[in-house]
């Protein structure tokens, strides 16, 4: 299997969004419901947007929180819905593994929305080199794996806006979404991998 792709490479996939319903969440009322659903889920896609900043010295807070199964796609916006109760206690679930790509800022601009100890995350880039895998994005890392070009157009868009475009719902979606797709193909490689090594070791016994 390769191991690295090139941007040339990434160009002739084929663009590839999430498919399937996206709830956009802005009214706090929905919050428990929907997060009671993912509560029984053992794998999401976890990913979030932030509003960017085009002057030096000032950042924004998370505006999104997307989290997603294979069929279905939920996008928080905090600005609306807060970061608590049902939200955080979701991302201090252990039993609930969420996995996404450089998470780790994620991870620290939600706990500066509310504290809390996040438990049950699965970073994609720690998992990559122990697969011999050298790419680490989200993009190179769907090119590599399912074989589909996953578009950024969006990711400098305003997230803050008072309504969110198509492009940008599809385009949150279809980040976490990816996160989720990328770690199922990772788990299979692992069992093939695993296969291959007992099919060799009964040979040679």
């Amino acid at each position: 299997m390769q191991k690295t792709i090139s941007k040339d490479d990434i160009k002739e996939l084929p663009l590839k969004q999430f498919e399937g319903p996206v709830v956009v969440v802005e009214d706090p009322s929905q919050v428990r419901d929907i997060v009671h659903k993912l509560q029984k889920k053992d794998i999401i896609g976890f990913d979030t947007e932030t509003k960017p900043s085009f002057k030096k010295g000032i950042s924004h807070d998370i505006s999104l929180l997307q989290l997603s199964t294979e069929k279905e796609a939920f996008l928080f916006r905090l600005n609306a819905t807060g970061f608590n109760g049902a939200l955080t206690s979701l991302m201090s679930n252990p039993q609930v593994v969420k996995v996404g790509v450089g998470i780790r800022d994620d991870i620290r601009g939600l706990r500066q929305l509310n504290e809390f100890q996040p438990k049950g995350f699965i970073e994609l880039q720690d998992l990559a080199p122990q697969y011999g895998l050298n790419v680490l994005s989200l993009k190179n890392l769907a090119g590599l794996l399912l074989g589909i070009r996953v578009s950024k157009r969006q990711r400098l868009s305003n997230w803050e806006a008072d309504q969110l475009t198509e492009g940008q719902i599809l385009y949150a979606a279809t980040d976490a979404w990816a996160a989720l797709e990328i770690y199922n193909k990772m788990k299979q490689m692992k069992l093939v991998q695993s296969e291959t090594k007992n099919n060799r070791n009964q040979k040679s016994s």
